[in-house]
């Protein structure tokens, strides 16, 4: 007996889609496992981040005590910068001398630790499958995908170690793959656990600034409509080098990928600045004016995404 056509049709889609389920099952599995192993694991190593034309050196530290997670970043080149994280606190040590404390609510996730906490919620923005197989520092990986389902955001490609699941690099691609933006590990020694004193604050004697001052007010005074998906995860009032006065700063996460918004009041004799749009490598930085004030959107994200939070910019 013959099955008519869209029978057939109906029959290879449902195999397509189930294939594609199981595969995003791996895959939300193996980002499960990634995230947990960037959270508990002792570890030191040597990375690099490329993105652009620029590449910087950084060495880093964790170590894990019961539910205290300390992690030391270095950078290695350049001018120096060091920092510090205790549990959801940042402390940056600067060149200059200064101390900038980074509160609990504006928390970084540093390389390796790349994926969120729950990594089923990415399904509603990326497809997720298994890539092939790869080295990373000498060690068999898994790579994970992430493809966009829409134009607001890249493809990204994560390395988990086979070995141990934790994450040893990170792949920011464009939609004609191009690599845009890399961290990758040169070397790392993964199950040792570094000494307790490496991860010293030492705020002694050292100007401390604080980064910016959480604010609760930005939604009865401004109206800001991100793509899909992306969530407000941040707001704060912060100072920035040569602006007179404090910025106002959002920052809108889908969980993989994070963009900026900035706000600032145009003051008499101010230069306005970037109007449009720059992009270099995964970067992009779109500014324009809106009512006596300027808004800057960036981060590693299309220009699409940019540009749609910044023209919703309107002020109540």
């Amino acid at each position: 007996m013959r099955l008519p056509l869209s029978l057939l049709a109906a029959l290879f889609g449902g195999l397509v889609l189930i294939g594609q389920l199981a595969h995003a099952a791996d895959a939300v599995e193996w980002l499960s496992q990634a995230n947990k192993a960037a959270r508990q694991l002792d570890y030191t190593g040597t990375y690099v981040y490329r993105h652009g034309e620029h590449e910087e050196v950084l060495r880093v530290s964790q170590r894990v005590d019961g539910k205290q997670e300390r992690q030391k970043i270095e950078v290695l080149d350049g001018p120096h910068r060091e920092f510090i994280r205790i549990n959801d606190d940042v402390y940056c040590h600067l060149a200059d001398g200064k101390t900038v404390r980074v509160d609990k609510s504006a928390v970084q996730r540093f390389f390796p630790a790349v994926v969120p906490s729950d990594p089923v919620r990415l399904n509603a923005y990326y497809i997720l499958k298994l890539g092939g197989s790869g080295k990373v520092a000498g060690r068999e990986c898994q790579i994970v995908m992430l493809e966009p389902r829409d134009p607001y955001r890249y493809t990204h490609m994560i390395w988990v170690d086979r070995a141990t699941s934790l994450p040893l690099k990170s792949q920011t691609v464009n939609n004609h793959g191009i690599p845009l933006s890399t961290f990758v590990f040169t070397e790392i020694e993964i199950g040792k656990r570094p000494d307790k004193a490496l991860f010293d604050v030492r705020t002694a004697g050292k100007r401390t600034q604080a980064a910016g001052v959480t604010m609760g007010a930005l939604d009865d005074v401004w109206q800001i409509a991100p793509p899909p998906g992306y969530v407000r995860i941040l707001e704060s009032m912060r100072p920035l080098p040569g602006i007179k006065t404090p910025v106002l700063h959002s920052v809108y996460s889908d969980g993989m990928s994070n963009l900026s918004v900035f706000i600032e009041p145009i003051l008499d004799g101010d230069e306005v600045g970037l109007e449009g749009l720059s992009t270099e490598g995964a970067m992009s930085v779109y500014g324009r004016r809106v009512e006596g004030h300027k808004v800057t959107t960036l981060g590693e994200v299309p220009p699409a995404a940019l540009l749609e939070t910044a023209n919703s910019v309107r002020k109540k």
